[in-house]
């Protein structure tokens, strides 16, 4: 498990640098590609650059602000602050802040750089839900994800899919709209650039998916451990876990972009729960309920 910590350390430095790359990559070409000279790579560099610090310094604010979540008072919300008090003096976490997110969908997140600035935030629908074991079995959870330091890459992730789409965007527009400008090389190296510019912005969305997906299923099963560990009583977070199972949880300011940050997919999985049902079961961000269960048992 320990080991484990430490690849999340390396990878999220990997991820930070990966991200900068790829983005700056593609804006690059598109920008050679469509003609846009020095100028439009300079742009492109820095629009790069920015996304990785705003990515770095400021991504726990976009995911909390996407979520549409609130800070949790103290005097509304006690049994909340207490047992995450309870839980980081026992695992020797400093306190994150807390939200609450309006909504009857039983669910949680965490999000931050760093265990110091961390946050974690809970539907109003798993207050309501939880009893206090169990509810103490899925803050363990979401701690143990700022204790692995999963959350950092987890809500880079928000950040890294939301510039890429944009990327996408803007070039397929363009590229709609417009022909690359006449150059004495555009039937050559500007053209070849163009094109690979435009790959590389409908790609690029998909593989940041699949970068999410590979890397959330793992953390959320190693956050499972963990938070039993955290607790040292599996029942309790079992309990949760076939609680979360048996609710809908679909959150109203769930997206596709945030989904892998949350306890459970808060995205449609079935026709009755909403629309792009199917899609999203594709790209579920989450192993199964009943075999993160099965693995407990076996504790």
């Amino acid at each position: 498990m320990y080991d484990q910590v430490a690849q999340n350390r390396r990878r999220s430095v990997l991820l930070v640098a990966g991200f900068f790359l790829f983005t700056a990559l593609t804006a690059i070409a598109i920008s050679y590609g469509f003609g846009f000279g020095l100028p439009g790579i300079i742009i492109a560099v820095v629009v790069a650059a920015v996304s990785a610090f705003v990515g770095y310094w400021k991504s726990d604010r976009v995911a909390l602000a996407v979520s549409r979540a609130q800070p949790a008072d103290e005097t509304t919300y006690a049994r909340y602050h207490n047992l995450v008090e309870g839980l980081c003096i026992a695992s020797g976490l400093p306190k994150p802040r807390l939200y609450i997110v309006d909504d009857p969908a039983p669910n949680a997140f965490a999000t931050g750089r760093d265990p110091n600035h961390a946050a974690v935030a809970v539907t109003t629908g798993l207050l309501q839900t939880m009893n206090r074991v169990e509810l103490e079995g899925v803050l363990a959870h979401e701690l143990s994800h700022i204790k692995n330091y999963d959350i950092l890459v987890s809500t880079l992730a928000v950040v890294m899919l939301g510039v890429i789409a944009l990327l996408a965007d803007v070039a397929l527009r363009y590229s709609f709209f417009f022909s690359p400008r006449r150059r004495k090389d555009s039937d050559g190296i500007g053209l070849v650039l163009a094109v690979v510019g435009v790959l590389l912005a409908i790609i690029g969305p998909v593989i940041a998916k699949l970068m999410q997906l590979a890397i959330t299923r793992r953390r959320e099963s190693l956050a499972d451990l963990s938070a039993v560990e955290m607790t040292r009583y599996p029942p309790g977070l079992i309990s949760a876990l076939q609680k979360l199972e048996a609710a809908p949880s679909v959150v109203r300011s769930g997206s596709r972009a945030t989904a892998h940050m949350w306890i459970e997919d808060p995205m449609p999985q079935t026709k009755e729960e909403g629309k792009m049902s199917r899609l999203n079961r594709m790209f579920n961000t989450h192993p199964p309920i009943a075999e993160r269960i099965a693995a407990l048992r076996e504790l």
